[in-house]
Order: C-alpha cells, then sequence, then structure tokens
C-alpha cells in the first residue's frame, strides 16, 4: 500500500497530471479540489464524508466517472469494493455506468482490460464498482462497500431508503462517502447530508463540502456562464429553478416556490364548476401516482397497504384567452374551476373515470405527468 499512496501522492499535487492518468482529459480546478479530496479520504482510509453539490451541466458526472476510474486502476490489486447509487435504474443508473464505460475505454491502462459482469459490476482485477438503483423498492441488500459509497442526486433518494439499505454498506471499514447533488430544497438527503458535513468540517478543520455555483464554472467555462445569463434573463434571478439548479441554494416549497408575490398571482375570484360553460375554454392536467390494492382491517373496513402513498390528482382549467391582447400580460389566464383527488384507486378503475370526465368536459388540451 506503502508504494500506492506515495504514486498516488505524486499524481494528485498536479492536477493536469491527475486528468492525463485517468482518460487524458484536463479537468477543471473546481473538479480537481473534489478529486483531490475523496481520493485522499479513501487511500488514507480516513472515512470522510463529502458533499458535492454542482450547478446543472457543470461535469460532476464526468468527475465522478475519473474518479471511478482512477481508483479501479490504483487499487486494482487489493479487495476493493465500491457502490454508486442512483435515484432510478433507468434512465440514471444506466447512464452512469455508461459514462464510466466510456472513461474505461479510452484510459490507456485500463482499456480492453475491464470486465462488466451481471450487468451492472464494473471489474478491473481485483477492484469493482457496483451500480444501484436507489429506488424505493429496489432490492439492494447484501452489498458491501468496503472503499467508497457514492450516492448521486441525493436531493431524489429518500432519507428512509439511504439509511435503511445503503448506509450499512460502509460500516465494516468506514468506507469514504460521497452525496453528489444539485440544490432543492432543505428536506431532501443531500440537505441532511450537507448540514452533517459542515458541522464535522467546522469542528476539525477538514473540508467536506464542495459547494459550487455557476460563477465558478464561468469562470473556467465562459460559454456556460453566457447561457446561464441568458436563463437568468429570461425567467429572472429568483426563480426556482435558476436558485437551485445554476446557482446551488436550497429552496423551502413554502417560501421558495410559493411566496407571497406568487400566491397573489395564483388567487381567483371565480367560482367551483360541475360541469362547463358553453363557448370556454378548457384544459386538464392530471398527476397519476400508483395504485393500491389495500387490506381489509378486523373491523371489515378497507385501508391502503401504503399509508404514504400519494394521489391521483385531476385540475380542471378554464384558459380565459382574453388576455393574450393585454400588452402587460400577453399570456392567458388560467382559472382553476374544479379538482378532484384519488389515492390507491386502481388504474383500471380510475381510467374510466378520467375518460367521462374528459368527454364532458371536451378539453382543448389534456396534459398527463408533464413538467
Amino acid at each position: 500500500m506503502i508504494e500506492q499512496q506515495t504514486l498516488f501522492v505524486e499524481i494528485v499535487r498536479d492536477g493536469a497530471l491527475f486528468a492525463e492518468c485517468t482518460s487524458g482529459l484536463r479537468l477543471r480546478k473546481y473538479q480537481i479540489d473534489v478529486a483531490r479530496a475523496i481520493i485522499e479520504s479513501v487511500i488514507f482510509e480516513r472515512g470522510l464524508t463529502f458533499v458535492v453539490i454542482f450547478p446543472r451541466q457543470s461535469g460532476k458526472n464526468e468527475l465522478q466517472a475519473q474518479i471511478e476510474t482512477y481508483l479501479l486502476t490504483v487499487l486494482s490489486q487489493l479487495d476493493t469494493e465500491m457502490v454508486k447509487a442512483s435515484p432510478t435504474w433507468k434512465p440514471q443508473t444506466i447512464n452512469a455506468m455508461r459514462r464510466l464505460e466510456r472513461v474505461l475505454a479510452r484510459n490507456l491502462i485500463t482499456r480492453n482490460r475491464w470486465v462488466k459482469e451481471s450487468g451492472y459490476i464494473y471489474r478491473f482485477d481485483s477492484a469493482r464498482i457496483f451500480f444501484l438503483s436507489g429506488g424505493d423498492t429496489a432490492n439492494v441488500v447484501g452489498a458491501t462497500a468496503n472503499t467508497l459509497l457514492e450516492c448521486d442526486e441525493a436531493q431524489d433518494i429518500s432519507v428512509s431508503k439511504w439509511d435503511k439499505d445503503f448506509a450499512p454498506m460502509a460500516a465494516s471499514t468506514n468506507a469514504t462517502r460521497v452525496f453528489w447533488g444539485t440544490a432543492w430544497t432543505s428536506r431532501t438527503l443531500l440537505a441532511r447530508e450537507l448540514r452533517a458535513a459542515k458541522e464535522a468540517q467546522g469542528r476539525d478543520g477538514i473540508r467536506r463540502v464542495f459547494h459550487i455555483d455557476a460563477s465558478h464554472v464561468a469562470k473556467e467555462v465562459p460559454a456556460y456562464g453566457k447561457f446561464v445569463a441568458e436563463q437568468v434573463q429570461k425567467l429572472g434571478m429568483n426563480h426556482p429553478l435558476i436558485q437551485t439548479q445554476y446557482y446551488s441554494k436550497e429552496i423551502d416549497a413554502e417560501g421558495g416556490m410559493f411566496p407571497d408575490y406568487r400566491q397573489r398571482l395564483m388567487k381567483g375570484y371565480h367560482s367551483f364548476q360541475d360541469a362547463p360553460s358553453p363557448g370556454c375554454v378548457y384544459a386538464i392536467a392530471i398527476d397519476v401516482a400508483g395504485e393500491d390494492e389495500g387490506r381489509m382491517t378486523e373491523d371489515g373496513s378497507q385501508t391502503l397497504a401504503n399509508q404514504g402513498r400519494d394521489s391521483t390528482a385531476l385540475t380542471i382549467f378554464e384558459v380565459d384567452l382574453s388576455t393574450v391582447s393585454d400588452p402587460l400580460i400577453r399570456a392567458p389566464v388560467y382559472k382553476v374551476v374544479s379538482r378532484m383527488v384519488w389515492t390507491g384507486k386502481k388504474h383500471t378503475t380510475l381510467y374510466s373515470v378520467l375518460r367521462s370526465l374528459i368527454d364532458l368536459w371536451s378539453p382543448r388540451y389534456v396534459v398527463v405527468d408533464s413538467t
């Protein structure tokens, strides 16, 4: 291990040299800082927990693949097992595997020598990395991360899933853990780990938090800065997507997504309706939830098998087109005239209900599960 540690120190002291050792790609400075910290923790068995928050399209996934390839190479003669979790199998886990394959194929050391096993394990000599889905229903118990445990897009993996199924994987060796993601609300797994990492960082001074925003990226990639500036011009600096996806700031659903000024814009003075009015234009939006077969209770009533089940929601809008010609608005006004919610309803039954409502209202558009 001493020889490997010496090689590692020589490599990571020079960012360009580190990048060349992986795949010939020159990493950016903010990427190199992250790579150095994670790899040092792994090689020297420090067992640190890192939180890495990057804005969208700033090289987070490429950096992950570079680090993974490097560790597979340096630790190839050891019984090394790494685990990487993504919120879904398709497309996120599959995309992560494809990116690693691309780096492995470009690397002069690993090219033509790495092996894919069982469809989700990548091996280079004795070192392996396992790619797993972090979805709530994914069966992942049994894997071990004795070297590195990664959580990608940690803001989208549930806290309970992580704590129950993934966190124990690092226990036997106190393996290094990395939570990667993009800012969202203060209630996510990413936000929780961010708070914990900041506290630990404050106690011992060892950097664990890498909080990068669009301004950091723009210094090294001017084209990125130009793109973000155009988005800010279009949506406004206070738009939730600008704040979270590009400037890495958390928002809360109550305060960030729906501040007072936005709630005032949402307030209407029209009445709810049971049926359409002649001559009006309507649209229907449907958010589909999972069905639930339920179970019988002792008193003979039926309850949901999953008490946390979300609901299928339908919203009917009257589309007021008169405001399109208003020079200050130039857009339709959408008046919510009816709302319906079904929890645990079987989709086969719900389909006929939705069909009858669509027939009744004759909407211009029906939008299903779309942002």
